[in-house]
């Protein structure tokens, strides 16, 4: 599509986005393997008793320092859960944790993995109906992410980095150019519960809206039109 036949939408979303100047751009060396379809199912979400919940949201802050222990599995899906997470199966729509314009859930999960016990470092993408992740790419892409992330170094230290990625029709059937908006509003509920579950496990979390929206739209595989990354968050351990 010409970019003058674009609508508002679209245009917003093209012009607003960062782009490294031609005389920066570092050629980041590829250390993805190829791999065959890789399925691995998420244990479930523990919701026994935590902390007060008034409390959470007073201790709550953006915690950028993380120390190398890896998150278990546990707790990513923990986390994974509190984002994306199923609370009952109705004909139509499923509930989740975090409300979405129409009940339409427009916006997709995707990991950088660093360092979680029991996965391979590399890229992978949330299936939510049967909660399990799917290996996208193998390697280690802690640089690559915070390179992408303005070289912000808490992308490469923190144990995974949460990229959400919109897909666009998925709401743009229902609210045409206003789904924008509204994309931009579920992201930040998914951003706001991360944090929140996040805090309550005693871990650090911190979102990051700048980066080089081809560089993140690159390693997610989307093609920054009909899906694009909208909003990206660190979590480790908290470092000292």
């Amino acid at each position: 599509m010409d970019f003058t036949e674009q609508k508002i939408g679209q245009r917003f979303q093209q012009e607003t986005k960062y782009a490294r100047p031609s005389y920066s751009v570092r050629s980041a060396q590829k250390t993805a393997e190829p791999v065959s379809s890789h399925m691995i199912s998420l244990p479930a979400p523990s919701l026994e008793t935590g902390p007060n919940f008034w409390k959470v949201l007073q201790q709550r802050r953006s915690i950028r320092d993380y120390t190398v222990a890896p998150l278990a599995l546990k707790e990513l899906s923990n986390l994974l859960w509190a984002t994306q997470g199923i609370t009952e199966k109705a004909f139509s729509p499923w509930y989740r944790t975090v409300p979405s314009a129409g009940a339409l859930h427009p916006i997709d999960t995707y990991l950088i993995v660093n360092r979680v016990e029991g996965l391979d470092p590399g890229i992978y993408f949330l299936n939510v109906s049967d909660f399990s992740l799917d290996l996208k790419n193998k390697g280690d892409f802690s640089r690559q992410i915070a390179h992408a992330a303005l070289d912000q170094d808490m992308a490469r230290a923190a144990a995974v980095v949460f990229v959400w990625v919109a897909v666009i029709r998925r709401s743009s059937q229902k609210y045409r150019e206003r789904a924008y908006r509204y994309i931009y509003l579920d992201c930040g509920h998914l951003g706001q519960n991360l944090y929140l579950a996040a805090t309550a496990m005693d871990l650090g979390c911190c979102g990051i809206a700048a980066f080089f929206d081809d560089e993140v739209n690159a390693l997610a595989e989307v093609d920054g039109l009909k899906e694009t990354a909208i909003y990206l968050a660190t979590v480790g351990k908290k470092g000292s």
